[in-house]
């Protein structure tokens, strides 16, 4: 089934020392022992088995849903265990996983699910309902620092079994991103004996799930290689019936500079990469053998937050947007890849209101005469604009990923032709981009996140969210995005988000650039190259390898 279309290192020793070398001698042993757990032997595909190399494009600093946060470790793992429900990656509505149906309770306090029955774990345990119990407690423990998937739970204040496939998830208030944050690889659900007999720290090198993959080996920065699970039989719907040559072995490795995925690729060293540079879409497009599969990301698009700190004037802020083209920005860098964003929402995330489409056209004429409103002239005639002697200088912080690095250098002309003096400081890594924005140095700084639903705007701009980097905050706001994911009813978050979106964008909060699509790559060999509602996990299970 098909769900979319591609693009076409001794010298003598005294006895006095003996000591000491038969302690670094069991030290080695110990060594090789850890290196054989996690990988026994050579897990390469045999020359029978139908086996591909998929290229990551990124080595996260680690790979346990439960815990760490990378969208990249959901490329390998989302196929090596299943959740309890899922989003169909057409329709986005929910659909069984391990969980058969649900049901919440009127007062929106609790959430039961009743499981499938007759799922085997990798390790041959059986799934039920006391293993989403134990999933549940190890994700809520403080111990466990689990850097997303606590959050995915809302308002959870526990889980109760009614018996061994039935458990009931209970909340402190109704939270209707439940099913979206269950649908997610955070919230898979791991071997209760897996869990139990590795660490906290070790458990990501010998993951056990019941999904169509299980985890064969693990070389820590090199490789990480899957084999198909010959007893899966309760997928959803979307994988439908694998009919050709479906992969026995998959194996990733890591392409973390972007200017040597497409070469990997033309020359057959991998046989399918994401997050191509726009650049080399277009010379791929002239190769019959290679597919491209753009696939549009939901959430929070490539954006810069104003500092409204710093720049407490909304006008002044609003003048800004005016002066930036993110059509020309959009066509330079990203060739024509990637829609221009309009608002703190992408276009494809449900609930997007388009009314902010129409806001803020390009217009540096205007830009000019507002800034000139706010008392901002150039007495010197020397090209920067000032207001009472000081110049209209602001800072811009950013690391460059996604081609952000040449986004800011276009903003930096753009605006020097209406008089503003932009200063860009480029980071090495998010480390270093909190501690700009905790030490409040800057005036845009970029970030951006990936989620479905848009309940990922209270994170960014509810006074006091976790992310509210721009400091903004609206108690109409706070208001309305608290409301939201209490509502279960369509229609009334519809138009709760729509009035948030347009407050953002009134108030100038936010600099979008451009909504993300994911540039993936493949060998025209393979087929059935689709991913999941959240655009950057593929569905391994319906990749077939044609001859």
């Amino acid at each position: 089934m098909s769900l979319q279309q591609p693009l076409r290192r001794r010298g003598p020793v005294g006895l006095g020392v003996l000591g000491v070398l038969l302690v670094i001698f069991c030290l080695l042993l110990a060594g090789v022992a850890v290196l054989l757990l996690l990988s026994d032997d050579d897990q390469s595909a045999s020359e029978d088995e139908v086996s591909i190399i998929y290229g990551l494009t990124l080595n996260p600093s680690g790979f346990d849903p439960h815990i760490h946060i990378s969208n990249e470790l959901g490329i390998p793992f989302f196929s090596v265990y299943d959740t309890l429900v899922y989003r169909h990656p057409q329709t986005m509505e929910f659909v069984p996983g391990l969980a058969e149906r649900w049901e919440m309770s009127a007062d929106g306090l609790s959430w039961t699910f009743f499981l499938r029955h007759n799922v085997i774990f990798h390790d041959g345990e059986p799934f039920n309902a006391q293993a989403v119990a134990a999933n549940l407690d190890r994700i809520v423990n403080p111990d466990t620092r689990s850097g997303k998937a606590k959050s995915l739970l809302g308002p959870y204040t526990g889980h109760s079994v009614s018996d061994d496939y039935t458990i009931t998830i209970n909340l402190s208030e109704p939270y209707a991103p439940l099913l979206d944050g269950l649908s997610q690889v955070y919230l898979s659900i791991a071997s209760p004996k897996a869990l139990a007999e590795y660490t906290n720290n070790t458990y990501q090198w010998h993951q056990v799930g019941t999904g169509p993959y299980k985890l064969a080996e693990v070389v820590p920065g090199e490789r990480i290689i899957l084999r198909r699970n010959p007893d899966y039989a309760w997928g959803p719907v979307f994988y439908g019936d694998v009919t050709g040559r479906s992969l026995d072995v998959i194996e990733f490795r890591f392409y973390t500079d972007a200017a040597t995925r497409s070469l990997a690729l033309e020359s057959g060293e991998i046989q399918i990469v994401g997050e191509l540079l726009p650049t080399d879409t277009e010379v791929l497009l002239g190769n019959p053998a290679i597919d491209l599969h753009p696939t549009a990301i939901a959430g929070l698009p490539q954006q810069l937050f104003f500092n409204t700190q710093r720049l407490a004037d909304p006008t002044l802020r609003q003048a800004l947007i005016y002066a930036t083209n993110r059509t020309a920005i959009a066509d330079a860098v990203f060739r024509g890849q990637s829609p221009v964003a309009h608002g703190p929402l992408t276009s494809v995330t449900p609930y997007y209101d388009a009314a902010v489409e129409q806001m803020y056209p390009y217009d540096p004429n205007y830009a000019r005469d507002v800034l000139a409103s706010l008392g901002y002239t150039d007495t010197d005639n020397d090209g920067i604009l000032e207001n009472n002697g000081e110049p209209l200088t602001l800072t811009m912080v950013f690391a460059n990923w996604n081609q952000l690095a040449d986004v800011a250098q276009l903003i930096q002309s753009q605006w020097q032709e209406v008089g503003i003096d932009l200063e860009l400081i480029q980071v090495p890594d998010f480390p270093t981009l909190v501690e700009r924005k905790n030490a409040g140095e800057f005036d845009l700084i970029g970030l951006y996140d990936f989620a479905v639903d848009a309940s990922v705007l209270n994170r960014y701009y509810m006074t006091g969210g976790a992310s509210n980097w721009s400091g903004f905050s609206d108690a109409e706001v706070d208001a309305w995005l608290a409301e939201a994911t209490r509502q279960s009813d369509e229609t009334t978050r519809a138009m709760l988000y729509s009035s948030v979106q347009q407050r953002i964008m009134e108030e100038a909060v936010v600099l979008p650039i451009r909504e993300y699509v994911n540039l993936t790559g493949s060998t025209a060999k393979l087929d059935g190259v689709i991913f999941t509602a959240q655009g950057w996990w593929p569905l391994l299970r319906n990749f077939q390898l044609e001859p």
